[in-house]
């Protein structure tokens, strides 16, 4: 993967990259790997997984082998995420079909992001999402959560969901969107049991640190 520069004193990296699977994980580990330089661990989790969906995406929808960028800022409490490539062609945010494994990539993003757009450039188009970097990242992290299961709930309700509690309604949403998310990794060539591991791991260690 090309290499990268970051300028001063607004903290930014820029990472070309080439849209295919291999680039993706390397773009991934890259990201990280800046966060840490930046003193910013703490967002690695959300930014891996946004990196992802926002490369995948170019691999997806404008084709293997062609040329984007990753921009990673860090201002104001924020990190945000930028990734451009050459197609004006707009994402656009979709009901997807319980049976459907492709279709919730945005979904996860609105979920996670703090805030996230689609940009028309001279050159095609950018997309980007940002991610708060704060003290209260765990009380976000329920809030977000809760925000997800409503809107998960919402666009697959079924009548005989409807009259159970409200409590009861996120329970089982909250496992459909762990199985989705499961899904999801597996589709990504990734080990399903591995992320439930580090997502433990993750959990117990913030806990400790509280």
């Amino acid at each position: 993967m090309p290499g990268y520069e970051v300028a001063e004193p607004r903290l930014r990296c820029v990472l070309p990259f080439e849209a295919a699977p291999a680039e993706v994980r390397l773009l991934r580990r890259a990201a990280v790997r800046q966060l840490s330089r930046w003193g910013m661990p703490v967002a690695a989790d959300e930014a891996e997984l946004l990196v992802t969906e926002l490369a995948t995406n170019v691999v997806k929808h404008v084709g293997q082998g062609a040329s984007a960028t990753l921009i990673l800022e860090w201002r104001d409490e924020r990190l945000r995420l930028e990734v451009h490539d050459r197609s004006s062609s707009v994402p656009s945010l979709k009901s997807a079909g319980c049976d459907e494994e492709c279709g919730r990539g945005l979904h996860l993003l609105a979920a996670l992001a703090m805030d996230w757009g689609t940009v028309l450039t001279a050159a095609g188009k950018a997309v980007w999402c940002e991610i708060p970097f704060n003290s209260g990242r765990s009380c976000r992290r329920v809030e977000r959560a809760v925000e997800a299961l409503e809107g998960y709930q919402a666009g697959g309700e079924s009548a005989a969901r409807q009259g159970k509690g409200q409590g009861i309604g996120l329970e089982e949403s909250a496992i459909e969107l762990i199985a989705d998310l499961l899904h999801w990794s597996a589709a990504c060539g990734h080990d399903p049991d591995d992320f439930l591991d580090r997502a433990q791991m993750h959990y117990e260690a913030e806990l400790d640190a509280a």
